[in-house]
């Protein structure tokens, strides 16, 4: 199975960059990043030290309902290209993460949620998506529990 990592889609990420209200009603916060620990969940790099990133509340999921959850994020302040890869993203950087899988519904599928090593990331990945009721795999921080990145099938 080929996986997709898929990041925030760009006609979002733009709208944030802009000024658009995040998933709390409010403008993303502004601030120059020190380079440790602020992963863009567009361009799926770490934002550089000394350049402009947004931090804000951002929902992964179309629409509000009881399983979308909403958390903090860090953006590029300034237009990155998007990171889509169909390899492990650089910002998947610490020892382990929290993959989880949802359905077409984009609610949890109930059992698909572990926290794994970062190397495991891609064969847990392809486990889930084995599961024909796991539409698509969400990676996040198996500290805080911010939404790191999507995983899609090819």
């Amino acid at each position: 199975m080929t996986l997709r990592f898929t990041p925030i889609p760009t006609d979002i990420v733009r709208a944030y960059q802009a000024g658009a209200p995040d998933a709390n009603g409010q403008t993303p916060e502004r601030a120059v990043s020190d380079g440790v620990g602020v992963p863009c969940r567009h361009c799926l790099q770490n934002v550089p030290a000394g350049e402009g990133m947004l931090v804000l509340a951002h929902r992964p999921f179309p629409a509000p309902q009881p399983y979308a959850e909403l958390g903090p994020i860090f953006l590029c302040a300034e237009p990155c290209a998007s990171g889509e890869t169909e390899s492990l993203p650089a910002i998947l950087n610490a020892p382990d993460y929290i993959v989880r899988g949802y359905g077409p519904d984009d609610r949890i599928v109930y059992g698909t949620g572990a926290v794994v090593p970062t190397a495991a990331i891609p064969a847990e990945a392809e486990a889930r998506l084995a599961d024909p009721r796991v539409a698509y795999v969400h990676v996040r921080s198996a500290r805080n529990n911010c939404f790191q990145v999507r995983i899609d099938r090819v």
